[in-house]
């Protein structure tokens, strides 16, 4: 019967778990890039908008 490889077991892991934060952070990124371009989109839009006075 073969021994185990732990140490191989634990770098597939790590890998794995390295390769899963890394895609949450690139989509937190996406994210927040869309939400700060949506949300100066919208002051710009405001900004220009005319100015009804009575």
């Amino acid at each position: 019967m073969t021994k185990p490889n732990y140490a191989f077991a634990k770098r597939q892991r790590d890998s794995a778990k390295k390769q899963k934060k890394e895609e949450k952070r690139q989509r937190k990124a996406l994210h927040s890039d869309e939400t700060a371009s949506a949300s100066t989109a919208d002051v710009n839009d405001a900004a220009t908008l005319p100015v009804a006075t009575h």
